[in-house]
């Protein structure tokens, strides 16, 4: 049986299962859309919270990017990972006492303020709308390559499948369809990680592989490639690039941003006590850390191995899956020298980075560009780092049945944080919009007929997002973080720790945070990005990394604006004490 129909045959049973799940788990009341009856087991929760949570970003995006940065990419990690025990041990024990449906449903009631709920849905709204677009782009990048559509077309299948769980469903179905995602995804993940560290160091466990010896050789894998990425002319695999404020500024955002992150707080929602929700925490933690222990020995399997696969290579001769990856439009290759061969080495091989493809084709074959070739460096390569993962056994030229489990597990990971998100939207939409401001008559009828109708709504607003995404899926990711560190992780914190925080004082907060961070995020990747680099950022502070910035400004204006303002009233600073209690 063929790659290509085992792909076809995983993904299709794959889909089978979640619709069949949604329909068993179909939504029939709005405590079973927002919190899926707040009856779920830890464990499933934990399952579910770290499919929600592991999105196209984890699995698809970050070992590449990993891949192609080295050590900068472990911002990555120490962000989201340390992100998460945050959140976890910090701010989802007392958000679940709270027992309500939403994060602006707590902040409209402890900010005592319709305005300051208005605002968070405004944030939220930003927050999730920014995340859900590298969901539906990894979406697309999958059906591409591995179904054989186009990118934007791949994003439309994905828009219909969630549709179809996340409306009908709501919590209670995505719910249990993440626990069947997050199985799938993290068996995906493992296995081509087992088999290319067994193939390459001769070790099963790809954690110890990534610090051991290559086969038959008594050099270290890492080693070896700090020697092979310094030949070419990058800075050696092991060695930083960014400056040390960057570093630590996006790993803040991160961190700050997981804390924040609505669609993650909401799923500490759906246990039947606050227990259950330390219980979850721990269990998801677990699960999570599967994954992620795994990225830095994928990200440096697959460096090594693209290389070894690519560099001084005929084209004619080139590997099927480079061929396959270029067809469309993930890979280009510009013969510079007109010699035929394919040269890898640092640089870019198109002035603007990104090709602009033709229907024509080379002397050897190769798909033309019409922007110019960068004639500074001698690099004639142009890869889209969000393929590294799903290339990766391609590379490693493993059986049909594991490149066929990748592609089902990528779509799984980014299908499954895409619903929690579009659900944490529309519950805004249909909950704190509709039912606690600007028409609290409607029924629950109603309420559920609205909600379903935001859901599909924002489905169509996130494929576009999806087809048009402003970055690489990682980093279209990391500005999301950094919204949410600037917006609303602050109002949390202080809601909960802070008895003199008022509305005033969290409302400036949040439109501050909100207003610095995208307007530096927007202007250096839309408005002028030929500014995009050290030189012009603030402070040597990188897009990624702002959300931290902004969450200093934001807990400042907070601060400062309280202060000529009354406390809030004694019912606000009942409920906390309430919340604070163990």
């Amino acid at each position: 049986m063929s790659t290509q129909e085992l792909t076809y045959i995983f993904v299709g049973l794959s889909f089978a299962l979640y619709i069949a799940i949604a329909i068993w788990s179909r939504a029939k009341s709005t405590s079973d859309f927002y919190v899926a009856g707040k009856g779920v087991h830890p464990i499933a929760n934990g399952m579910a919270t770290a499919a929600d949570w592991m999105s196209a970003a984890s699995f698809i995006s970050m070992a590449g990017l990993i891949a192609f940065m080295g050590k900068d990419g472990s911002v990555y990690l120490m962000g989201w990972t340390g992100g998460y025990v945050l959140l976890a041990l910090l701010l989802a024990p007392y958000l679940r006492k709270f027992g309500q449906f939403t994060v602006p449903d707590f902040i409209g009631t402890r900010y005592y303020s319709k305005a300051a709920r208005l605002v968070a849905v405004v944030c939220l709204i930003f927050v999730s709308f920014t995340y859900v677009a590298g969901q539906m782009r990894g979406v697309g990048i999958v059906f591409s390559r591995f179904l054989e559509v186009d990118i934007n077309t791949g994003v439309i299948i994905g828009m219909g499948i969630v549709f179809f769980y996340a409306v009908l469903g709501g919590m209670k179905g995505i719910t249990y369809t993440q626990v069947a995602q997050y199985c799938v995804l993290i068996f995906a993940y493992l296995v081509p990680a087992i088999f290319i560290s067994i193939l390459m160091t001769g070790n099963p466990v790809p954690q110890l592989g990534f610090g051991d010896t290559l086969v038959d050789s008594s050099t270290y894998l890492l080693d070896k490639l700090d020697k092979v990425t310094t030949e070419l002319g990058f800075l050696a695999y092991t060695e930083n690039s960014k400056s040390t404020i960057d570093i630590f500024c996006i790993t803040a955002a991160l961190m700050f941003g997981t804390a924040g992150l609505p669609h993650v707080i909401v799923r500490f929602f759906t246990v039947p006590s606050v227990r259950d929700a330390r219980k979850s925490a721990g269990y998801a933690l677990v699960f999570i850390a599967l994954l992620y222990t795994t990225a830095p020995a994928v990200g440096a399997f697959a460096r090594m191995n693209f290389i070894d696969s690519i560099q001084d290579q005929q084209y004619s001769n080139a590997p099927a899956w480079f061929k396959n990856w270029e067809s469309i439009g993930l890979i280009a290759w510009n013969d510079k020298n007109a010699d035929g061969v394919i040269h890898y080495s640092a640089g870019n091989a198109f002035e603007d980075k990104r090709p602009q493809f033709i229907d024509k084709e080379g002397e050897s074959g190769q798909r033309l560009t019409n922007n110019p070739a960068d004639n500074s460096n001698k690099n004639e390569i142009y890869i889209d780092k969000d393929i590294m993962v799903l290339a990766n056994p391609e590379i490693a030229k493993l059986p049909g049945w594991v490149i066929a489990l990748v592609a089902a597990g990528g779509l799984a990971a980014a299908l499954s944080t895409a619903a929690g998100l579009l659900l944490v939207i529309s519950s805004s939409i249909s909950h704190d919009l509709l039912k606690k401001t600007f028409k609290p008559n409607i029924s629950e009828k109603q309420e559920l007929f609205y909600a379903r109708c935001a859901a599909a709504v924002a489905i169509i607003i996130a494929g576009l997002f999806g087809i048009y995404p402003p970055g690489f899926v990682a980093q279209v990711v990391a500005f999301a973080f950094g919204l949410a560190a600037a917006t609303i992780f602050p109002a949390l914190l202080l809601g909960i720790f802070s008895k003199s925080m008022n509305k005033e004082g969290a409302i400036s907060g949040m439109i501050s945070g909100l207003v610095f961070t995208s307007s530096y995020i927007v202007y250096f990747k839309f408005i002028n990005p030929v500014f995009d680099n050290a030189t012009y950022w603030v402070g040597g502070v990188s897009p990624e990394g702002i959300g931290f910035i902004g969450m200093l400004i934001n807990f400042t204006v907070a601060v400062f604006i309280s202060r000529f303002y009354p406390n809030p009233p004694q019912e606000v600073s009942k409920m906390i004490e309430l919340i604070r209690q163990p």
